[in-house]
């Protein structure tokens, strides 16, 4: 299969992970507080990981488990608290929109730091697909829940450590296989993640049923939304780049806000809108 083809399968692929994965964490905080979730996500798809992709690691060079430490704290492990913190008190949907502002920080970041170029129609599909996300989030919410925005931060620095990672990457380890990149990255944060766990009371709820509950949601947004799809993510930098790669955050508004329709929340036209918006954006930030 030719790498553009490959490349829009991919990115439709990881919208539908990913875009489940608001939902998966707004379940799994009905048992766990944020820093459980957070560090049972990493721990979870490190065991799945280093079972697969255990022997993957030798193929990654000394010199460069510096850039592997520095893409698993910024890739994941300080995004999978903050969000997880974030859906504390925002809604997943809110969340995956904020998310959509991965696009411009890497434009940002790759052009300030990395010394990467960008084409015109580059920049203004990333500031189409930002109009859209615009419209979804200030046309609010139609169950009326009270929210505290300020949490929204939570997202926004997610977002920016998301830009480095996909930076980073590019930069650093196109060379090097997507399975030995993630195994790599959750083999260096499996002890702080542990640790992390430790340092709560999720010994003493374990037992619970809603914590039981809450840890299989858990358990399938480690080893699916977090393990398989880094490794394709990775992938499709790879083959791509990292515009193209950051505009999958465009599509997982709309996956997500499919999931709150099936959790009985409303869409509205503008809602819709905003969403084809966005996949105009995606379409001319690609745009050769």
């Amino acid at each position: 299969m030719k790498s553009q083809q490959l490349k829009w399968i991919i990115l439709v692929a990881l919208a539908l992970i990913w875009g489940s994965s608001f939902i998966l964490i707004k379940r799994g905080l009905d048992g766990l507080n944020p820093y459980q979730l957070g560090s049972l996500r990493i721990i979870f798809c490190a065991v799945f990981l280093l079972i697969v992709g255990f022997k993957s690691l030798s193929s990654i060079a000394q010199h460069q488990w510096k850039y592997i430490a520095l893409t698993s704290l910024f890739g994941t492990f300080i995004p999978a608290y903050l969000f997880a913190i974030a859906e504390t008190k925002v809604s997943s949907s809110i969340c995956s929109i904020l998310n959509s502002l991965t696009p411009l920080n890497t434009l940002i970041l790759g052009a300030i730091a990395f010394g990467l170029n960008f084409r015109r129609n580059q920049i203004f599909g990333i500031i189409i697909g930002l109009i859209g996300t615009a419209v979804l989030i200030f046309n609010g919410n139609e169950q009326g829940v009270s929210e505290d925005y300020s949490y929204s931060v939570f997202v926004l620095i997610a977002t920016v450590c998301y830009a480095t990672n996909v930076n980073l990457i590019k930069r650093y380890l196109s060379d090097v296989k997507p399975l030995s990149i993630t195994t790599g990255n959750f083999l260096v944060m499996l002890v702080p993640a542990i640790v992390i766990l430790c340092c709560t009371d999720f010994t003493g709820k374990m037992h619970l049923a809603a914590t039981q509950h809450a840890m299989f949601y858990v358990m399938i947004l480690g080893i699916v939304g977090t393990g398989v799809a880094n490794v394709i993510f990775y992938k499709l930098i790879q083959i791509s780049s990292p515009i193209f790669a950051s505009s999958v955050t465009y599509l997982i508004p709309i996956v997500a806000c499919l999931w709150g329709i099936l959790d009985n929340e409303m869409l509205t036209p503008l809602q819709f809108l905003g969403a084809f918006i966005i996949l105009i954006g995606v379409y001319l930030a690609n745009k050769k």
